[in-house]
This record gives structure tokens, C-alpha cells and sequence, in this order.
């Protein structure tokens, strides 16, 4: 059996030969468009053999099959010219007056994509170890699975793709405690890659018995990313995990009037990492409510994800600590969650866990909609035993979560779990950053502000003591 792994580390080498391709996201943009056409048509191969009546939404002239599939093929300059005059123009201006979604997602994955390399003859190398992956055989696509894992990891580190990517421990440990069921609408907002669609598909796989079954899931899945990268990430992870015509959209969920979301679109569960600390597309905030507006894209994701959610609707996302705090439009959207939520739990995490793209503090927070908050469990999400950060050679694993799933049913105060009433937090401006009151104060952490507040008292406290040392003297 051949090493897929291998196979992606001979293709980045090759790359790496070619003049135009300068660093890891313009290898894996490269390297993603390629996958994406070689698993549509593998996909399209598989479908021609199921039914007679398929026929490939793809120009026969573009099919991967027929510019790429022999080794023996096209290379040097009729090859580079072929793929810059011809393929993706030609994929940019699909025609998609038909309604055809896969025609649509095609022509919305070309739309933001580039051929960076230059020598068609390293393009023809890049294909011919392409060539040697079978996204029919079972094996091959398991195996890449693993492989995509790893370049979605590698993005972290390219610039600033990192916010795309969520650990795979945090993604399936929220699934499993939302549990999404068959026949359950699933949306992602800021699906990035798509880490919490797959999650979602796996877990609701385990229900799905025949065709219908498979239709329905694919059906409620639907994810939305602005970004072109992520995106063709998104589109292509979720064919390779048997989602033959993704829903996802290009486009950017904040865009869009707030109180234009009406029942038609409210969905059963909302799992997401909204993007944090980055300002939204200038005029967005507009699209919300007054008293809501703001360019901090956490918040406005909260406020859209409530308002996605039908009522029972349930959801597991990721935030920052800076939305758990801070006053203004930052209190009045928590307190809006609150008031329209009941939240339930909120799990704090290392402040490595995103690690090396971001150091901040995050948290998960699951909370159902419907019923006001009326008090929230927390739990302190401690470093294995010996390690002081996560990092990438050894990120967060799932099994750290065993002991919370084993409380999360039965739920008792211990030196990891706190339980706190909605007074308390309504007295407290609606501030959700709440330390571990168990925690030693030797071993707490503070926030920028009071540790401000901390040296204010302490040079207070230094003045007060010179004072009285000079009154001493004199």
C-alpha cells in the first residue's frame, strides 16, 4: 500500500522547485485547487458508475480525467498556458443558470483561486503524484483524511490562516455533547475548513441506515465561509466525507439584514468558531440591530447565532475571553444571550490551546434557546499532568475530556467545577469571566485590567509608605 503521507511531502518538495510559489499558504492554495479537481472527478467516476442517467456537471475539456489523468500527457508551457488561458477562466464562468449547486460550488471555488507555479513541467510532476490517489478506494480516502489533518494544521502556522483551523479534540468533544440528531438542521456560520460540519456528519452518520438517510444529512449540513481558501478546504473535506453536493456558501454570514433571518432559517443546532480579535468588513454592523452594533466579530457572531437558533435549538462555539467581559455593546449582547438563552455551561480553556496562531484565553460555551439563563456551571480545563503549554508537536487531545463528560451528567462543585446564579452575574454587569474560586491565589491568573488595577493600588500603597517615611524622618 503506497504512503499517502509520503505522497504529500514529495508533492510539497516538487513544489518548492517552482519559482512562483512562495511560502506554505500559496503551496496549500496550490495544492487545494489541484485536490479539489482530482476528488470532484474521482467523485463524478463513482457516480457514473452508480447511475447511467449521471452526467458530470463539468466541461468534458476540464475534467481532471482529461487534461491531467495521463501521465504521459500535456506538460512544459502547453500545460501552463492550458491552465492559466483555459482551465481556470473557464471554471471562474461556469454557467450556472441551470441551478445546479455543484456547478455553483465549482465556479465559487475558482473564483478566489490562483496557479502560482510557473514551470509546467514541475505542474505535470505535481499532477502525476496526484494521480496516484484513488478517492474511490476506501483506504486511500481514510488515509487522507489524516493527511488533510495535517494540512489544515500546517495552515496555522502560513500567516494568518490559523483562525481557520480548530483543533479536532475541541470540534468532536462539542458534537459529542450537542449531539446533533439525523433530520436536524446543522449550520456553522464561520465554517472555516469545515472541522465542525465533519464532526457533525460523523456523529449523525452513526444513524443513517440507507439513501434516504444519507440525502436527509446531506440536506441539514450547511455550512457558510467568505474566505476562498478555507472554503475550497471546506468543500472539498466534506466530499471526501461521502457529502456529494456540500451546502456550503461563499459568502459572508455577517453580510446580511439581522432582522431579515425569520423562521424559514432557524436551525435545530449551531456548532462554531466564530473569528476573534479581527474587525468585520467595514459597514457589516449596520446589518444589526442599534444597540448591537460593534466591529468586533465575536459579538456580532453571538448575537447571529442566537437569532439562528430556533427555539429548543441548541449550541457548542467557541469564544474568547474579551467577549465574556467588557462593558457597552459588549455587556448588552451578553446580556441579550442571557435573557434569551439558558447557558448552561461554560468550559475554560489553557490559553495555548490555538496555539502558535493565538495565545488568547477561549472558552466553550453551550447554551440551549428559549428559556432565560438561570445559572451556569463552569469548568476549569487544566494542562496534562507536566506540560505548562500546548504547542504543535503536542496539541490538545480528546481523552483530557473524559473526566468532564463523566461530570457533565452529574454535576457536583469540585476543585474544577463552580456553580454561579444569574444575580451574581446580573450585580456583576453581566460579566461572565469568572475565576475558579478553587484555584489557590498563588496560582491565579488576572486579566490586563486588574493587574492595572493591582499595580494602581500597589504604587498607592508605596506613596502612602513614603509619606509617612518622610513625616519619620522630618
Amino acid at each position: 500500500m503506497k504512503n499517502i503521507g509520503n505522497i504529500i511531502k514529495t508533492l510539497q518538495n516538487i513544489m518548492r522547485k517552482d519559482p512562483g510559489v512562495s511560502g506554505d499558504a500559496q503551496r496549500i492554495e496550490q495544492l487545494g485547487w489541484m485536490l479539489s479537481l482530482k476528488i470532484l472527478d474521482d467523485k463524478d467516476k463513482e457516480l457514473e458508475l452508480i447511475s447511467d442517467k449521471y452526467v458530470s456537471p463539468m466541461p468534458k475539456k476540464l475534467q481532471w480525467r482529461n487534461w491531467a489523468g495521463d501521465d504521459e500527457g500535456t506538460t512544459g508551457d502547453a500545460l501552463k498556458s492550458f491552465v492559466d488561458d483555459t482551465l481556470i477562466p473557464k471554471l471562474r464562468d461556469l454557467d450556472v443558470s441551470s441551478g445546479n449547486k455543484r456547478v455553483l460550488i465549482i465556479r465559487e471555488i475558482f473564483d478566489g483561486t490562483n496557479n502560482y507555479m510557473k514551470n509546467g513541467t514541475i505542474i505535470r510532476q505535481v499532477i502525476n503524484e496526484l494521480n496516484q490517489i484513488d478517492f474511490n478506494k476506501a483506504e486511500d480516502r481514510h488515509l487522507f483524511g489524516d493527511i488533510y489533518e495535517t494540512i489544515l494544521r500546517d495552515l496555522q502556522n502560513a500567516g494568518n490562516y490559523g483562525e481557520f483551523y480548530t483543533p479536532r479534540a475541541l470540534t468532536e468533544f462539542v458534537t459529542e455533547m450537542i449531539n446533533p440528531r439525523l433530520g436536524e438542521k446543522v449550520l456553522d456560520p464561520a465554517c472555516g475548513t469545515g472541522g465542525f460540519l465533519t464532526s457533525a456528519i460523523e456523529n449523525i452518520r452513526k444513524q443513517v441506515k440507507g439513501v434516504a438517510d444519507l440525502k436527509e444529512l446531506e440536506k441539514t449540513i450547511h455550512g457558510m465561509e467568505f474566505k476562498p481558501l478555507p472554503f475550497m478546504l471546506c468543500v472539498t473535506n466534506l466530499i471526501l466525507h461521502d457529502i456529494e453536493v456540500p451546502n456550503v456558501d461563499y459568502t459572508d454570514s455577517l453580510n446580511r439584514e439581522y432582522t431579515s433571518i425569520g423562521q424559514k432559517d432557524r436551525v435545530d443546532v449551531i456548532l462554531a468558531n466564530p473569528p476573534f480579535g479581527a474587525s468585520v468588513t467595514d459597514g457589516v454592523e449596520t446589518n444589526f440591530p442599534q444597540n448591537y452594533r460593534t466591529t468586533e466579530s465575536a459579538d456580532l457572531f453571538l448575537m447571529l447565532m442566537v437569532r439562528y437558533l430556533k427555539d429548543d435549538g441548541r449550541a457548542g462555539i467557541v469564544l474568547p475571553d474579551g467577549s465574556l467581559t467588557g462593558d457597552g455593546v459588549k455587556q448588552r449582547v451578553r446580556q441579550h444571550l442571557l435573557e434569551n438563552c439558558n447557558l448552561h455551561t461554560i468550559v475554560r480553556l489553557p490559553n495555548s490551546v490555538f496555539q502558535p496562531y493565538a495565545s488568547v484565553a477561549t472558552n466553550l460555551l453551550f447554551f440551549d434557546k428559549g428559556k432565560p439563563t438561570k445559572e451556569i456551571w463552569y469548568w476549569e480545563h487544566k494542562l496534562p499532568e507536566g506540560a505548562k503549554a500546548y504547542n504543535k508537536t503536542k496539541p490538545i487531545q480528546k481523552s483530557e475530556f473524559d473526566t468532564l463528560k463523566k461530570w457533565w451528567k452529574k454535576r457536583k462543585e469540585n476543585e474544577q467545577a463552580w456553580k454561579v446564579s444569574i444575580d451574581t452575574i446580573i450585580s456583576n454587569g453581566y460579566n461572565l469571566d469568572i475565576k475558579n474560586p478553587h484555584t489557590p491565589e498563588a496560582e491565579k491568573t488576572h486579566s490586563s485590567k486588574e493587574l492595572v488595577n493591582m499595580l494602581h493600588d500597589s504604587f498607592r500603597k508605596s506613596d502612602e509608605l513614603l509619606e509617612k517615611l518622610k513625616e519619620e524622618i522630618n
